[in-house]
């Protein structure tokens, strides 16, 4: 067992390098080059750094909290070359995001919390084109693999694209999808969900809502209204609010992510489309300003390309320290 385990821990890191190769081409090659003839952390290099952190959008308010740990860090450490740096940047913004509770489950797997009611409960927001649907398709999947009866509920009945998105997505992930007529009650397909997932053992529901933001009371009173509905048929639910941000979309994300958190409490982040950017600082700042938890984060294309968010690894994976 330990052996397959890690042949899937090795292929979870190959995937995760990949996913973040142009990101790490353009922080660890800059760093590198700012590095060149110096022996100390200077007011110059900080302000260097400072540069190629907002370049990889990890936004400014995070950006001068890692500098001034960088700073103090060298002050006390007597830093010496770029292996020491790189080693204190893993360390200071693993610990920043530890800060921030910012993680999926322990051992990186598709698991339930402890003790989670059942149906467990997801519903999913997100603006349209940001892969709110594909990261609901493939989590479904995840989940599946993981042993759990998942359902999917198709309460995006503004647009017939997503309906039929959503369908496609539960033949791949060999999942039953509760779907209505375009411009149904999007609560009344969240009733019909849960009612159906109830009588059924179901596992998992996820629960897909329409991506707009151009009236911010009418989201919130649709979201509210959903989880309302959802909550008579299921106490509680939902149980998770997962937030579905492009990271390619580097400063606009942390935008859609405020707005989206006034609209509803959002509980958990899922970052898609790193592999495709050089933005992927992008998952710090959005953690450290929000200080909501990144779960998930999307590097491919493939169905099995949606990653629990493991801290360490990925910022491991940043700045090349395997």
């Amino acid at each position: 067992m330990g052996f397959f385990k890690s042949i899937f821990s090795r292929e979870k890191k190959q995937t995760l390098d990949r996913g973040l190769e142009k990101t790490k081409e353009g922080v660890l090659g800059r760093i590198k080059r700012a590095l060149v003839g110096r022996s100390t952390i200077d007011d110059d290099f900080l302000d260097e750094l400072e540069e190629i952190f907002i370049t990889a959008d990890v936004g400014a308010e995070t950006t001068l909290r890692i500098i001034e740990r960088i700073q103090q860090r060298a002050a006390r450490d007597k830093y010496v070359g770029s292996d020491e740096l790189n080693d204190m940047l893993v360390e200071e913004i693993t610990a920043l995001l530890a800060e921030n509770n910012a993680a999926g489950s322990s051992d990186g797997s598709f698991r339930l919390p402890e003790n989670a009611p059942r149906p467990y409960v997801i519903m999913v927001v997100g603006v349209n084109g940001v892969g709110k649907t594909t990261t609901i398709g493939k989590l479904a999947y995840q989940y599946r693999q993981a042993g759990y009866k998942v359902m999917l509920g198709a309460a995006d009945t503004f647009r017939a694209a997503a309906v039929e998105q959503i369908d496609e997505w539960g033949r791949r992930a060999d999942v039953p999808v509760v779907k209505q007529q375009l411009g149904s009650d999007a609560a009344a397909v969240a009733y019909d969900t849960l009612s159906s997932a109830v009588a059924q053992g179901t596992d998992v529901v996820i629960i897909d809502t329409a991506g707009r933001l151009h009236n911010k009371k009418g989201l919130m009173d649709e979201l509210s209204k959903i989880k309302r509905v959802m909550d008579r048929v299921v106490p509680g639910a939902p149980h998770e609010v997962l937030l579905v941000l492009d990271g390619s979309t580097g400063q606009n994300a942390y935008e859609q992510a405020r707005q989206f958190s006034a609209a509803t409490q959002v509980t958990a982040l899922a970052v898609t489309k790193l592999d495709g950017t050089a933005r992927g600082g992008v998952v710090i700042g959005i953690s450290d300003q929000l200080k909501i938890p990144v779960k998930y984060i999307g590097l491919g294309e493939g169905i099995g390309d949606l990653q629990v968010f493991d801290k360490r690894e990925f910022v491991e994976s940043l700045f090349g320290r395997r």
